[in-house]
């Protein structure tokens, strides 16, 4: 009897095992099934097939062999607010699913993606950014850098006018340069872990950051041409991240991160969603620092052609693995926390911000952030630092002298280092690119102390820009109205800006879109720059009709360009 029972659950699990197998083999062959009917004419919705059909044609090829993360995916890990009730970060992968209806912030921003991608018959699933492809289409980055403007060619460069000068007898030690410190010959214990400049080891084996400050001259942060910004740039968003340390001074947290290459970089981590506006009743010192405006200025910096702005890129960073668990700081150890959601959170030290009330949390723990990367250490390049002219009261009633006198600008032309040189008009400069990015907290400026007040004006700390896409603030083209001075090269790269065959916006867009966690700038963001340089514009001319041409505009260009652009 027993037996007999056996057999019949062994015949009864058999059974049970090609029912399963039978419903694998239909559900497989369904797909196919459908496909052949609805070339047959048969009854039967293709269209959403024929849909996904487009989409997968759409899809870039490389993606998956490129490593990077899905763009669908890293649009749902960007969410992040400030805002303790929302309690939105970015998202990890395992909790995708349950969290899909919360990215209201970034909707808005797929629809519209969709609606102008309709417009052209292309598709772009889940509202993911498509990458500029060489060959493929018009490209207005390419277009604008091809362009005379931004040919024009620096002096021949001296010693004086390098930062370093790599013939020199200056030794780098790649374990030293985790602490940025650079060391003269007569250490020869180390001799097999240490190289040249030149001679020992050519140019082509430095890390990317290396390259980066060794080109630094008197005229320019990097050049145009510069392979190792591109390069540079990967590093920022791909390199590993050996230990973490917060940055001591400023108002908000700033976290110092030193790479496996031992290049370091400053990182701002996500405060903000993309379309969320600085608060109205907020006082400018008191604004958030965005990390996105501090990678939305290097490539606006970049299109203006200063090349002031030290190279920025965004990343995703895991808050775990990449931040508590290399960090050597205690007091930022301690800060970490996990929240009633169980996801990881860490606030730091810093004047503003820094409390379990305006903690950074990730879900459970990716952050997004942007990486600027340093500058030479102080100890080998040191740099000035100059007090604004036109610096705020950071007051909340007082003024500025400049804000109630309308002739201040006439004392500042009189006061060294603006009576000589292209100080003044480099501040201008400065005026223009915080006035496109409604940045109104630049209380000071930085140059290379090497070069004296012959050299160009560095453009750090923009992350208090791109706060309001709803209003411009005028009071920060005060030094343009007051002074009515610009230079001819700036003024016509503005005018450039403003054609719609170029046109600063879609410019912006382009070259935001190589940035791994793109979109950086909300759409009204790109509109309000496009409004702004009309208003630069029309500042420059009301000056032109009140002072001679020669009066108002600089002319730092040679002759034959001059002539080249103005016929253009």
């Amino acid at each position: 009897m027993k037996m007999i029972l056996v057999r019949k659950f062994r015949v009864l699990i058999l059974m049970v095992f090609l029912i399963a197998c039978t419903m694998h083999i239909m559900i497989d062959l369904l797909p196919k099934l459908e496909k052949r009917a609805a070339s047959d004419g048969e009854v039967g919705c293709s269209c959403t097939h024929n849909l996904n059909e487009d989409w997968a044609k759409q899809r870039p090829k490389n993606t998956a062999e490129s490593g990077w993360p899905n763009k669908h995916t890293l649009r749902i890990l960007q969410d992040f607010s400030s805002d303790p009730s929302s309690n939105l970060t970015s998202h990890s992968l395992e909790k995708i699913t349950g969290i899909m209806d919360k990215n209201d912030s970034f909707k808005k921003l797929e629809q519209r993606d969709m609606v102008k991608d309709l417009g052209s018959k292309q598709l772009i699933q889940d509202g993911s950014i498509k990458k500029p492809q060489h060959g493929l289409g018009y490209s207005r980055l390419v277009a604008l850098f091809q362009h005379p403007l931004y040919k024009s060619v620096i002096p021949e460069l001296t010693e004086d006018d390098v930062l370093f000068n790599v013939n020199s007898d200056i030794r780098f030690n790649p374990k030293a340069a985790e602490n940025q410190e650079w060391q003269n010959v007569g250490n020869e214990a180390n001799e097999e872990e240490e190289f040249l400049p030149t001679g020992e080891a050519h140019v082509d084996s430095y890390p990317n950051w290396l390259k980066f400050h060794i080109e630094i001259n008197r005229y320019e942060l990097y050049s145009r041409q510069n392979p190792a910004i591109g390069a540079l740039l990967q590093d920022l968003s791909s390199q590993k991240i050996t230990s973490v340390a917060m940055k001591s001074g400023g108002t908000q947290l700033k976290l110092i991160m030193t790479f496996q290459n031992y290049g370091q970089a400053l990182f701002k981590p996500m405060k903000q969603t993309r379309e969320q506006e600085t608060p109205p009743d907020f006082f400018y010192f008191s604004d958030y620092e965005r990390h996105n405006a501090e990678i939305a200025a290097f490539h606006l910096d970049r299109i203006l052609d200063f090349r002031r702005v030290p190279p920025v890129a965004g990343r995703l960073v895991n808050m775990t693995k990449e931040i508590r668990d290399v960090t050597r700081d205690k007091k930022l150890w301690r800060t970490f926390f996990i929240s009633p959601a169980n996801n990881i959170c860490f606030y730091g030290e810093c004047s503003y911000y820094c409390s379990t009330e305006h903690a950074l949390c990730g879900k459970p723990d990716q952050i997004e952030g942007s990486l600027a990367a340093f500058l030479p250490d102080l100890s080998l390049a040191k740099r000035k630092t100059w007090r604004n002219p036109w610096r705020r009261s950071y007051h909340k009633r007082k003024k500025a002298e400049w804000e109630v006198d309308s002739d201040y600008c006439e004392g500042v032309k009189q006061t060294p280092p603006y009576d000589s040189g292209t100080r003044l008009l480099d501040v201008i400069d400065m005026t223009v690119f915080d006035f496109l990015m409604g940045n109104m907290d630049r209380h000071h400026y930085e140059t290379f102390e090497k070069f004296g007040n012959e050299t160009f004006i560095i453009h750090l700390d923009n992350g208090r820009g791109f706060g309001k896409y709803s209003h411009d603030e005028l009071s920060i083209l005060v030094p343009l109205n007051q002074c009515c001075r610009i230079k001819k090269s700036t003024y016509l790269r503005l005018q450039l800006l403003a054609k719609e065959e170029y046109k600063l916006s879609k410019l912006m867009e382009e070259s935001l879109q190589m940035d791994k966690i793109a979109p950086i700038l909300y759409q009204p963001h790109l509109e309000a720059m496009d409004r702004r340089l009309r208003i630069i514009l029309k500042a420059v001319s009301d000056c032109l009709e009140k002072h001679s041409y020669d009066n108002v505009v600089a002319n730092d260009l040679d002759s034959d360009l001059s002539n080249k652009t103005t016929k253009r």
